[in-house]
């Protein structure tokens, strides 16, 4: 393609993906559905088949949405779940891996081998189709949590499953033991080099002195970029690093949180058109025409088999109900890491691996389809949609003035804070701390002396750099143990 060419297809490519974007909520469809549909759609007009650079800007996609995903994701809601979140990142992985795998074998008429490829390849829920499909929808805090730790750090074992598989195929001496003792060293290095290199991003962004707030998103970037880069090349899980590190990221305490989060949220949209409408430029509808029926029974056993089972015995003795283990199970949405991963096979030159893309390319469809816009209607029916959402703990948010020593803090009061139903004068803020602005109820509150703090404001307070931690003890600090009392004993 000519440089032209190539420039109106990057352009064509973004504009469609906004405007399907639009639709998508419109039809009730997760986006990533209209995105691979594009795909197919330009794939008429411009022949694209460079696999290669499909997989590169997928793993390039995947860091962005990962890193994104994980500064979102607060820890004091994920800590309570980590371990059903675990057991379904590994063995639920493993399991669907298993029965789908076991499927295509006899409706595929693949070899044993290659029937467990297929399974490691589809055996994973997706980061980008889960957290794009739950972060607009009122569902229990218990349930999102456990779905997006899950999509968020079950990556290594599909990969490990996908690589051992791809290598046992090539060399049938390989040893399995190998390989697993491979994996644990890969989920190792990927939980500590994420949580090292999290703390030293933190400690870079809060440190250096930029000459412009708008290079700090791009630092930020660049530090999840090397966290994956690092971390693979000593062979750990690049992929589970960038997650670990994206949560210690946004749990901190962080200057340009609001540009950092905001550049992110634009940016992984941005990936996530061009990959899905990449990957769709892959396939054409008549190849999967060809493995219609085949790609229906696969989808049904991964949608009511496969996935009900791995997350059945998962959480078998955990504290999830009947209706919580079945919405789980059906909100196992399939998404770009299982398309990423079937480019795997083809870069090997595995003599199957045209079909397995393309029947991961029918499974990740319909699971978009079918799962993605089901998900807010089985929650209703099960009683699982959440009450208004309220802040478990308070939310900092600095803003560093430039080269000053002087700093903007937007601080949320949720009940608990020590400063509700306290007057601006009677509060106990350090020298040269000022309160600028209250925003009650999205309206602006010029304050006074006599201002009264309410549970739900948003302060906006002008403070020293050095004053920072006794600011933030004065707005969200514990109670006095006295005054908790008194509230008790009020409230009984």
């Amino acid at each position: 393609m000519s440089m032209e060419t190539m420039i109106f297809l990057f352009t064509a490519m973004l504009l469609m993906g906004v405007l399907a974007t639009k639709f998508s909520t419109r039809l009730g469809l997760p986006s990533l559905v209209l995105f691979l549909l594009v795909g197919m759609g330009m794939n008429q007009f411009f022949f694209f088949e460079n696999v290669e650079i499909t997989q590169l800007i997928g793993i390039m996609a995947l860091i962005i949405i990962l890193f994104e995903g994980g500064t979102q994701t607060k820890w004091a809601h994920i800590k309570p779940i980590i371990g059903s979140a675990s057991i379904l990142a590994t063995v639920g992985v493993l399991i669907t891996s298993l029965i789908a795998g076991l499927a295509a074998m006899y409706i595929l008429d693949f070899s044993l081998l290659e029937g467990m490829l297929f399974g490691a390849i589809v055996g994973s829920t997706d980061a980008a189709a889960v957290f794009s499909v739950l972060g607009n929808k009122n569902i229990k805090g218990k349930l999102t949590s456990t779905l997006e730790a899950e999509s968020g750090s079950n990556d290594p074992m599909a990969v490990f499953l996908t690589v051992a598989f791809i290598e046992m195929i090539q060399v049938p001496d390989a040893s399995i033991w190998t390989a697993i003792g491979s994996f644990f060293v890969q989920m190792g290095l990927g939980l500590v080099l994420g949580f090292a290199l999290g703390k030293l991003t933190v400690l870079t962004i809060n440190h250096i002195k930029l000459d412009t707030a708008g290079l700090y998103p791009v630092l930020a970037l660049a530090m999840a970029s090397l966290t994956y880069i690092l971390t693979d090349s000593i062979g750990g899980s690049g992929l589970l690093a960038v997650y670990i590190m994206a949560v210690v990221v946004g749990n901190s305490d962080l200057l340009y949180r609001f540009s950092i989060l905001r550049f992110n949220e634009g940016f992984a949209w941005m990936m996530q058109i061009l990959m899905f409408i990449l990957l769709g430029l892959l396939v054409f509808p008549n190849q999967l025409l060809d493995i219609f029926w085949q790609g229906i029974a696969l989808s049904i056993i991964l949608m009511f088999l496969a996935r009900p089972i791995a997350v059945f015995i998962s959480l078998f003795f955990l504290k999830y109900n009947i209706k919580e283990q079945l919405f789980v199970s059906w909100a196992g949405l399939k998404g770009a890491v299982p398309i990423v991963l079937a480019t795997y096979p083809i870069i090997a030159d595995i003599e199957s691996s045209q079909l397995i893309f393309n029947a991961v390319f029918f499974v990740v469809l319909m699971s978009a389809l079918v799962q993605g816009s089901s998900l807010s209607w089985l929650a209703e029916k099960f009683h699982l949609t959440g009450e208004e959402k309220e802040n478990l703990l308070p939310s900092l948010e600095i803003i560093n003035l430039g080269t000053t020593d002087s700093e903007i803090m937007e601080v949320a009061i949720n009940r608990h804070s020590p400063a509700v139903d306290t007057s601006l004068i009677d509060l106990e803020l350090p020298d040269n701390t000022l309160i600028i602005g209250i925003i009650r109820e999205g309206e602006l509150i010029t304050p006074s002396g006599n201002s009264v703090i309410q549970h739900k404001d948003t302060l906006y307070v002008l403070s020293h750099k050095k004053s920072r931690e006794k600011a933030k003890a004065a707005l969200i600090g514990k109670k006095k143990e006295k005054k908790e009392k008194q509230v008790i004993d009020a409230e009984k």
